[in-house]
Parts: structure tokens; C-alpha cells; sequence
């Protein structure tokens, strides 16, 4: 019974206080004013995403809200000229989830990775028909890459399927074919 009633007791003194303390009148706040507040919160991303863990959603997605200016001084032309730098060099945040940039998604799209990577360099001042030739000859070949993950080519991974480089006794066919030529130049025939 006295545990009832101090329980009782309790909740009516917290009851009451609440109301004391909502009476403020310096405390008091028009709708308009918490209104403005809400805005204000979830244009910051000041509101809790994860009620288990009290994370904001600032906290959680920090690319979706503005940062506070910390460099003050640059103009709205500067901050263009770095987002298109950005652009350019594919410095942007292409998966939100794993936090990979666009350079590291797809490396031969960006000037500053195909710099690292000798293999996608394009060759200057060669024609189209030339890029074709090569292509087609690539083609034939294997030489293209039929596995991204690992690397492996065509040829190596289905070499029955593409010509091989003929070998007789360390020679390959265009060697032996050159000393055939210049043994009969020799020999007058």
C-alpha cells in the first residue's frame, strides 16, 4: 500500500513540475517559432535518423547536408571551378555506400588515372583506321581482356581457340621463313 502511494505520489510531483516548467513564460515558444525550428533541423539534418544508436542524419548521410563554411573567402566562380575540377577528375562519390569515387569505379574515364595505368594510354597521332586495324588484330588475337576482376585475356583463358605462335627449334615461322629467304639469296636460288 505505501508503495502504491509513493508511487502515486511520484507521478503526480513529476505531473506537476512538467506543468511548471512548460509555464515558463520565457521558455514559451509561438507556433510559428517551432515551426521555423523544425525547418531549420531538418534542413541541417539535425533530426535523429537511429533511434537505437541517437544518430543524426547529418551524422549518417554528411554528403546530403551542407557542411559549415570553414574557408571563408571563396567566390561562387571558385567553388564552380573546383566542382568541374572534380568532375574532371572523377573525384566525386559514385556509390554512397562503399564511398568509391567515380576515378576508382570506372579508371579510364579519368585523365588523372589513365596516367597511373600505362595500359589504357591512348596513343597520339594515330587515325581511326589505325585504332580499327589494331582492334581487329586484337580481336583475333585474344588480346582483349575477358575477365575484369583478375585480368585474364581471351587467349589465356580459352588458348585452343586463338592462333599460337609456331616454335620450330627456338625459331618462330616468320624466323624461319626469313633464314629460308636468305638461305636461297645465298645459294643463288
Amino acid at each position: 500500500m505505501k508503495t502504491r502511494l509513493s508511487v502515486v505520489a511520484i507521478a503526480l510531483s513529476t505531473l506537476v513540475a512538467g506543468h511548471a516548467f512548460a509555464a515558463d513564460p520565457a521558455a514559451a515558444k509561438t507556433r510559428e517559432q517551432v515551426r521555423a525550428e523544425l525547418a531549420e533541423a531538418v534542413r541541417n539534418g539535425d533530426l535523429i535518423a537511429d533511434g537505437e544508436t541517437g544518430a543524426r542524419f547529418n551524422q549518417l548521410f554528411p554528403a546530403q547536408y551542407a557542411q559549415s563554411a570553414t574557408v571563408a573567402g571563396k567566390t561562387r566562380a571558385e567553388v564552380k571551378a573546383e566542382l568541374a575540377q572534380a568532375v574532371r577528375n572523377g573525384d566525386l562519390i559514385a556509390d554512397g555506400e562503399t564511398g568509391a569515387k567515380f576515378k576508382d569505379v570506372a579508371p579510364a574515364q579519368y585523365a588523372a588515372a589513365r596516367a597511373e595505368t600505362p595500359a589504357t594510354t591512348v596513343a597520339v597521332g594515330k587515325t581511326r583506321e589505325q585504332v580499327k586495324a589494331e582492334l581487329a588484330e586484337a580481336i583475333r588475337n585474344g588480346e582483349l581482356i575477358a575477365d575484369g576482376e583478375t585480368g585474364a585475356r581471351f587467349n589465356q583463358l580459352y588458348p585452343n581457340r586463338y592462333p599460337q605462335p609456331v616454335v620450330a627449334q627456338g625459331k618462330t615461322r616468320e624466323e624461319v621463313r626469313a633464314d629460308l629467304v636468305e638461305s636461297r639469296r645465298a645459294n643463288g636460288g
